[in-house]
């Protein structure tokens, strides 16, 4: 028997992947604190690359998977907090430039949080093709005349204001398939976040956001990056290969189930010589029926080593295409399902010659057991962003009405007649 709860109370993260659905339901209990009340989590079978390529299985993924967090919280929910990724997210920054308002006759000024949101709103005033759409628009610094790097400046004089932002920016198509998945399946989409990000707000230190950071979202279907320096989002991007493409390889080399290919890389998988021992070795199934044989776990590592590497090269090419890679002083944090494989932490070193830890999102509230696995990033990031915008005096409606931060585009205006 479920609990009567308030929806306005209850915070929940759907982040929808391509290996897996997980739906998080926490409350708030305090000041920046949540408290969770219910996992789920089941496999994704309609999704490719953190696309939605079937509707149908999609929606019965995620109704499986909130089923089972309101099980576990006895609790029932209505809207949700979704995770967007896929090929199709692009990013760029942009600048905005006004004059700062007058509120008297002298030659400057004083900045309100009104030239603030103009000049944000300048800086996304930008041409986009008829099928995207602004996701995000994150603020990096703004510059008051000729002084760089403020973060506050309501409140400064100065006759010019400029605004430095990143833009992320998502297909049309791909964005409404998943709010209708969820409409589906009997759910309102508060907030569309693009998963990188989330990810960020549950593995990151301050200290690593201001130090400078590459985030790796080592997923099923894609890898999300995110590079962060002096507290601000500076670069996103997606790479197209991910855990999936590991399964297959292994389905390929060693001629056996895809099935039995998965289960092979989570319980023997490793992605460098380091990390396994001398001669061991593992039965490997055959297919339609042929006998199951036996292999040596290094050759595994000689079939997932290389696509690994691939994917951390690939991330290497991006910094460097960005130019940012010298402000990188935090090193690399790798979080993500594909970052519990033995071996991950050492080729990346390797590849990127910078430090490396694995993230795994940080405790909800002090004695939550849930920040332990780096695969639960994005749906704690989901609730954490979720409890940001509740502290911030948002909240939620039982009848499903939206609301949205100051950042972040309306989910409203991007499908009017979906939601």
């Amino acid at each position: 028997m479920k609990k009567i709860a308030h929806q306005h109370d209850l915070l929940c993260g759907l982040d929808i992947g391509t290996t897996k659905i997980v739906t998080l339901i926490a409350e708030p209990v305090g000041d920046n604190e949540i408290q969770l009340l219910g996992l789920g989590c089941v496999p994704s079978r309609g999704l490719r690359r953190g696309v939605v390529i079937n509707l149908e299985q999609t929606t019965a993924d995620i109704e499986a998977s909130v089923r089972e967090a309101e099980e576990n919280a006895q609790v029932s929910i209505h809207s949700v907090w979704a995770g967007i990724a896929g090929e199709h997210i692009k990013s760029f920054n942009s600048r905005g430039v006004i004059p700062i308002s007058k509120i008297r006759s002298d030659p400057t000024g004083e900045v309100t949080q009104t030239d603030v949101d103009r000049v944000v709103e300048a800086a996304r005033a930008i041409a986009l093709p008829m099928d995207r759409r602004v996701l995000h628009v994150l603020p990096q610094e703004f510059i008051v005349d000729a002084e760089r790097g403020i973060r506050a400046p309501v409140g400064m004089a100065g006759v010019r204001l400029e605004a430095d932002v990143h833009i992320v920016t998502g297909a049309i198509a791909s964005a409404q398939n998943i709010i209708t998945c969820c409409k589906r399946a009997g759910l309102s989409v508060v907030d569309l976040v693009l998963e990188p990000l989330a990810s960020a707000a549950s593995v990151l230190t301050r200290d690593e956001r201001e130090l400078g950071v590459i985030l790796l979202d080592f997923g099923g279907g894609t890898t999300d990056m995110a590079v962060f320096h002096n507290g601000a989002i500076r670069h996103t991007a997606v790479i197209a290969y991910g855990g999936d493409y590991i399964t297959r390889d292994i389905a390929m080399g060693l001629r056996t189930p895809v099935d039995s290919a998965e289960r092979i890389k989570i319980e023997h998988g490793a992605a460098h010589q380091r990390a396994i021992g001398r001669n061991e070795f593992l039965p490997i199934p055959g297919v339609g029926g042929r006998e199951p044989r036996e292999m040596s776990r290094s050759m595994l590592v000689s079939i997932i080593g290389p696509r690994v590497e691939e994917i951390f090269i690939a991330a290497r090419d991006e910094i460097t295409k960005s130019r940012i890679a010298e402000y990188i002083g935090a090193g690399v944090v790798v979080t993500g399902g594909g970052a519990s494989m033995p071996g991950v932490l050492e080729l990346a070193e390797e590849i990127f010659a910078l430090p490396v830890r694995i993230g795994a999102p940080q405790e909800l509230l002090p004695g939550d057991p849930l920040g332990l696995d780096p695969k639960f990033s994005t749906a704690v990031g989901l609730v954490k962003h979720a409890a940001e915008k509740y502290g911030n005096g948002d909240r939620m409606h039982s009848d499903g009405d939206n609301w949205v931060g100051r950042t972040s585009s309306k989910v409203k205006d991007w499908f009017q007649g979906i939601i």
